[in-house]
């Protein structure tokens, strides 16, 4: 599943194309890909519209409207391209929005599993989301805090899109790696100094990521190279970057995790 750095990469090379245009029709291809609201009511309210913005919120592509929000989660496989209007629809295009400017916006999902919100009220999609990892508001202090207040595994802490907005299995095991943190240990037990290490390597590699693009790797993402650049996530066996250990690969809340056995040994 794409994570921050996939969706930011998307977001950034939608901007330029979408911004300023206004939505002349809509075709549904796929009537669940809309989670919100009814297709009836979808092409009602969007048309006429016009795009003041294309952005991100933690996995959302969001798309700032003259009156209402769109908000995409592409899941598994979906994928976000802009054409020229009045090409015929290929076999996993799921909704088409067709601009002025003779443009369209198609929302292509292999797997169906993404989904497409339209509301005047952010807060029913994105209302509970953590913090972001680069909102200027948030510190190591704030993350100290909050994995205080919990007392769960830091890796599926850390996937909890409640806790912190973005996160996902490839940028966790690799801030986790970075900073030295065995993915088992229990976040309360986790020092102020640990956090601090933790805090500045989420940041790290997210920003490695977003610099190279993102991650091309376990679906349809098509632009990224930080697959080649990855410290322990799926390198089972080979060494780590650090010590030259042979990477580990166990299972944690039935999601395969890579750690460094003796740089991230386990708490005591």
């Amino acid at each position: 599943m794409p994570e921050l750095p996939e969706v930011e990469t998307i977001a950034r090379m939608l901007k330029p194309q979408l911004e300023g245009r206004t939505i002349r029709s809509t075709c549904l291809l796929w009537k669940r890909t809309l989670a919100l609201p009814s297709p009836r009511v979808f092409t009602s309210r969007i048309v006429g519209q016009k795009i003041l913005s294309v952005g991100r919120r933690a996995k959302y592509l969001h798309i700032r409207l003259s009156r209402d929000h769109l908000f995409v989660h592409l899941r598994m496989s979906g994928d976000l391209w802009v054409k020229r209007t009045g090409n015929q629809p290929t076999k996993h295009d799921r909704l088409i929005i067709n601009l002025s400017g003779n443009k369209s916006l198609i929302f292509n999902d292999t797997r169906k599993f993404g989904r497409v919100w339209l509301t005047d009220d952010p807060g029913l999609v994105i209302g509970a989301l953590g913090p972001e990892p680069f909102d200027p508001e948030f510190t190591s202090r704030i993350l100290y805090s909050r994995l205080q207040a919990h007392r769960r595994q830091i890796k599926p802490l850390l996937l909890d899109q409640t806790f912190l907005a973005g996160m996902g299995n490839i940028y966790t095991d690799e801030a986790l790696h970075l900073s030295g943190i065995h993915p088992q240990t229990e976040s309360d037990k986790i020092s102020l100094k640990k956090a601090d290490k933790l805090f500045h390597a989420i940041r790290a590699v997210l920003d490695a990521g977003i610099t190279h693009n993102g991650a091309s790797i376990d679906w349809v993402y098509r632009g990224g190279d930080f697959q080649n650049y990855f410290r322990v996530y799926g390198r089972t066996g080979e060494p780590c970057p650090a010590c030259r250990t042979p990477i580990n690969r166990i299972s944690i809340g039935q999601r395969g995790t890579h750690f460094c056995p003796k740089c991230q040994k386990p708490a005591r």
